[in-house]
C-alpha cells in the first residue's frame, strides 16, 4: 500500500513528538504544516486527527491543536496494558509465524542491536515488537499495541535519552529463539520479563 501525504505528515509529526523535538503544549499550526509539506489543509487535518487518536495531540476549542502533555502517572498503565495485549497477540502469533515473518523480525532485531542513536533504535525496537506480533492477524489488537508503543517511546525519550547507550538486546534474542522453536510458553515468558524490565 503506497504512503499518502497524510501518512508522511503523521509519521513526521509523531516522530518529532515522541523524540521530544515538538514539546508538550506546542501548537500544531495547519497552515505552517501544509506549507512545510507543500500540500493543502485536508491531509494535514487527517494527520492531526490521527495524532489525537493516538494520544499525541489534543484539540482545544478556539485554541487549535497542540502536542498533548506527558503524564508520568500513565507509565504503569502503559506497561500493564502492553504486558496483557502483547502476550495475547504473541500467544496467537507464534503458532502462525512463517519463515517470512521470522525473517522480518530478525532483520529488525539485528538493526536494533546495531543502532548507534536512540531514534534509530526506537524505530527498530518498535518494528521488532510489531513483527513478532503481526502473525496473530488481529488488526484491532495490533493497532492498540501500536498506540501503546508510541506512548511508551515518548516516555523513554523524555526520561532516558541522556542515558541511552548502544547495546545488544538479549531479551529480543531469547524471544526470537523461542518463536523459532515454536515454544509459545517460553516466548511469552521472555516477552513478559522484557516488558517488565523496560517498564
Amino acid at each position: 500500500m503506497s504512503e499518502t501525504i497524510s501518512d508522511k505528515i503523521f509519521e513526521s509529526l509523531s516522530l518529532q513528538i515522541v523524540t521530544g523535538v515538538l514539546e508538550a503544549g506546542v501548537k500544531l499550526r495547519q497552515d505552517h504544516i501544509a506549507r512545510d509539506f507543500n500540500t493543502s489543509h485536508v491531509p494535514v487535518r487527517e494527520a492531526l486527527l490521527r495524532l489525537e487518536a493516538r494520544g499525541l495531540a489534543e484539540s482545544l476549542p478556539r485554541r487549535g491543536t497542540r502536542v498533548s502533555a506527558l503524564d508520568p502517572a500513565e507509565i504503569r498503565e502503559i506497561v500493564e496494558m502492553r504486558v496483557s495485549l502483547e502476550l495475547l497477540a504473541l500467544s496467537y502469533a507464534v503458532p502462525q509465524a512463517r519463515a517470512a515473518d521470522l525473517e522480518v523480525a530478525h532483520h529488525h532485531m539485528v538493526a536494533c542491536d546495531r543502532a548507534t542513536d536512540m531514534a534509530t533504535w526506537d524505530v527498530e525496537n518498535r518494528a521488532f515488537h510489531m513483527a513478532i506480533l503481526a502473525p496473530c492477524q488481529m488488526p484491532r489488537l495490533l493497532n492498540s499495541v501500536e498506540d501503546l508503543h508510541l506512548a511508551a517511546a515518548r516516555h523513554l525519550f523524555a526520561h532516558w535519552q541522556s542515558r541511552w547507550r548502544p547495546r545488544v538486546d538479549h531479551d529480543h534474542a531469547a524471544i526470537f529463539q523461542a518463536i523459532e522453536q515454536r515454544d509459545t510458553g517460553a516466548a511469552c515468558a521472555a516477552l513478559k520479563r522484557h516488558l517488565r524490565r523496560v517498564g
